[in-house]
């Protein structure tokens, strides 16, 4: 039909056009080593994109409050051991689990396909996030856009969405609303009374919803060829933004007292078990563990590349950043505070309330506040980009990979626009007036402890059914040297007590999720547990099927066949299947069998010879003389 031909023109367009921005003039053509799936154009677009994945809009919005919160300092000392026992082994376990098979979320559980439904509960994480996620993106452009402009709106009282309690920043009131909080909740969202009353939808963030998911299609159309170049600028530019905002914020008056409450030890809070709670949840959840993300972008990177070094890096400069971060928030809200005279505890936020609220009010204050806002922002924006980037890239490969057909490979840009635009119609209810009911209520229960069982069940079945000893001779295979000691104890006992001990913690900790005095109705909790059991739901369901549909007479034979690995299961190219991995036929490696076909073979070629002996003996030609001649083949 006529609108399919023209779309299949102009997505054909799109992807020359990207083809002639990321190719280089002069410089050969690199060939991917997996050349129908393809790789990474080199490691760096690697890093950068994991860096802009794990690096997100909880390292600035949530990182530097918990740690204000939970001692200052004393924070610190939780927060990397937990990054060293738990972050970091997780990440190098999904990374390598990943790049092993060269494939996304679904196609790894081949290593014990009972255990599939482990790769669908990883999507259906991944969309849940997705969606809202990239709701907050839309803010964030939304607020961008608004400031370009001469005075930033939410400065002063004096508009028509301000009510009588709007005082300036600049007035110490003991009843008072900011002019960035009714901006935020009576122009920029216009909120209801509650989760259930929808309202109508807020057509400019709609808009920048729009916005949003284009930009996030256009960078993806290529896969990872194009988002792979899109990283340079996107995963590197807000640490430009954060050194000049640092730079900006430690010369203001009242600075140093906002870094004083950041980082001042609170030595006795290391003895509270919420404190090392909060510091597993944070490392685990900042790290994108259980996402299926960290695992698609890995399946990309070539069989032998070292992802164990990779992993230290990635995880490192996450955290290195949330605390970067830290002195970039807080020296601005010290700022604000010395200004209103009051705690920085009474400045001090986190989440949605920092990035549209306390932060954008404190940046009132400064001389060319537009300036600083539009850098505000345009970070915010770029480090919710790189999450979204990775996000529909691992829904997309999932897709891909279990269909696997040439058709769908060549025409994955088809998918990827599948599914952003499903993304951005599910994304729609949260644009209305009562939208950031739903997303607050999507954060807290899609992804929270579902995410930790997950992980939990990826550690049991990689290092118990599988097998550890399998496993470290696959990264051994993989890397040229196995997992060193401390990465083999930690996968086995230690990193699995910690996520067993973040999900106990959570269930302990667990409160009704509240928006300032807005208690939530009993049915929107139940909703939100629903949302975190859809993905948990997935595992045993998919367990159940695949042990019905498996061989066997009885119930246990049927369960040790599914969970036995797939035929396919390891490298996916024929070059690197070696050892146990090894195929029939001719390009295999095996030495014994090809030994004794060399033996047969030899025994079927004597046997020959002394056939051919004996038929020559015994052909003869009778002459008219009654002699006889043996005749000489011909050449």
């Amino acid at each position: 039909s006529e609108p399919s031909t023209v779309l299949a023109f102009n997505l054909g367009v799109f992807t020359k056009f990207t083809q002639t921005l990321t190719s280089v003039p002069g410089e050969p053509v690199k060939k991917d080593e997996n050349s129908r799936r393809g790789n990474w154009g080199n490691q760096i677009e690697f890093v950068l994109t994991s860096v802009g994945y794990a690096v997100g809009l909880g390292n600035v919005w949530r990182f530097p409050y918990l740690c204000y919160r939970n001692g200052g300092g004393a924070f610190m000392f939780p927060y990397f051991i937990m990054l060293v026992f738990c972050g970091i082994p997780l990440f190098f376990l999904e990374l390598s689990f990943g790049q092993f098979t060269s494939l996304g979320c679904l196609g790894v559980w081949k290593v014990s396909p009972m255990f599939k439904g482990v790769g669908y509960g990883m999507m259906v994480v991944s969309t849940y996030i997705g969606i809202y996620y990239n709701v907050v993106i839309c803010i964030a452009f939304y607020y961008f856009f608004m400031s370009m402009t001469n005075l930033l709106p939410w400065t002063y009282c004096n508009n028509p969405w301000n009510t009588p309690d709007c005082t300036g920043v600049m007035v110490n009131r003991t009843k008072r609303t900011s002019p960035s909080e009714e901006y935020w909740r009576n122009y920029v969202l216009n909120v209801s009374d509650g989760i259930g009353n929808f309202g109508e939808v807020r057509l400019p963030i709609l808009g920048c919803l729009a916005v949003s998911w284009v930009v996030v299609f256009l960078c993806l159309i290529r896969g990872v060829k194009s988002s792979g170049k899109v990283v340079y600028f996107t995963a590197t530019f807000p640490y430009v933004v954060l050194t000049i905002l640092f730079i900006r914020g430690i010369t203001l008056e009242g600075a140093i007292s906002g870094i004083k409450y950041y980082l001042t030890p609170q030595w006795e809070k290391i003895l509270d078990a919420k404190v090392w709670g909060d510091a597993a949840s944070q490392i685990f959840y900042s790290l994108g563990c259980a996402w299926g993300g960290l695992i698609t972008m890995a399946s990309y990177n070539k069989f032998h590349n070292n992802c164990f070094r990779d992993s230290i890096i990635i995880s490192v400069t996450n955290c290195g950043t949330s605390v970067y971060a830290g002195f970039v928030i807080f020296s601005i809200l010290g700022f604000m505070a010395n200004h209103l005279g009051v705690d920085v505890s009474e400045v001090a936020d986190h989440g949605p309330g920092l990035a549209f609220v306390a932060y954008p009010e404190a940046l009132t204050l400064l001389p060319i506040s537009p300036l600083w806002s539009l850098l505000f922002f345009f970070m915010l924006i770029l480090l919710g980009l790189g999450t979204q980037f990775c996000l529909l890239e691992t829904l997309v490969t999932a897709v891909v990979d279990e269909i696997g057909t040439d058709w769908i490979i060549k025409n994955k840009t088809y998918v990827t626009l599948g599914v952003a635009i499903v993304g951005f119609l599910l994304g729609v209810p949260l644009t209305t007036q009562a939208g950031i009911y739903w997303l607050l209520l999507m954060d807290n229960y899609a992804a929270s402890f579902s995410l930790v069982v997950i992980s939990c069940i990826m550690c049991i079945c990689i290092m118990y059914v599988y097998g550890h000893k399998n496993y470290f001779k696959d990264v051994e295979m993989m890397l040229g040297f196995p997992p060193p000691l401390f990465f083999r104890i930690c996968w086995r006992y230690v990193s699995p007590f910690i996520i067993t001990f973040i999900l106990i913690f959570t269930v302990i900790q667990y409160k009704p999720i509240t928006y300032n005095d807005y208690v939530y109705p009993r049915w929107s909790l139940v909703i939100g547990f629903a949302m975190a059991l859809s993905s948990v739901i997935c595992i045993p369901i998919y367990a159940l099927f695949k042990i019905a549909v498996s061989e066997g007479s009885t119930f246990l034979e049927r369960l040790k066949n599914s969970v036995k690995p797939d035929p396919d299961w390891g490298p996916a190219l024929q070059e690197h299947r070696k050892g146990r991995y090894a195929t029939a036929g001719p390009e295999s490696v095996e030495v014994c069998p090809l030994k004794e076909e060399l033996k047969d073979e030899g025994k079927e070629k004597l046997k020959e010879k002394e056939t051919e002996q004996k038929d020559e003996m015994g052909l003869t030609i009778t002459g008219s003389n009654g002699s006889t001649l043996n005749p000489t083949p011909s050449a």
